[in-house]
């Protein structure tokens, strides 16, 4: 199995929206003001551009950030989508198994299909 690597910084680009966050980047920045989330400058941008720490953002938000990640790359024998998940399933730890069905069952199938396009 291969390991995965969390990213740990966003821009509040990529947070707009997200589980109910709010639609602006500007939004983004009054909520990470007024939370006081953990941020720092974006490297590599000119201008005030700022990027917030994952452990900052609302379990909420964290745990779809995770879910949206690229997936590890499982060894798969089998086509058949129920079979798939059911390897897969097997594959993640405890901690995983449990946001995922946690994910589920709070925010509904359809609404994790809107994150796999």
């Amino acid at each position: 199995m291969k390991q995965m690597k969390t990213k740990e910084w966003y821009a509040a680009k990529d947070l707009v929206g997200i589980a109910g966050l709010p639609s602006s980047t500007q939004g983004i920045n009054l909520m990470a003001r007024r939370d006081g989330w953990e941020q720092r400058r974006r490297q590599g941008v000119q201008g005030k551009a700022l990027e917030y720490h994952i452990r900052s953002l609302p379990d909420f938000v964290h745990d779809i950030l995770l879910l949206k990640e690229d997936s590890a790359e499982y060894v798969v024998r089998r086509q058949d989508p129920l079979a798939v998940w059911i390897e897969t399933y097997y594959h993640l730890t405890e901690e995983e198994r449990n946001r995922a069905i946690n994910f589920i069952l709070r925010e509904g199938v359809v609404n994790l299909l809107k994150y796999f396009p």
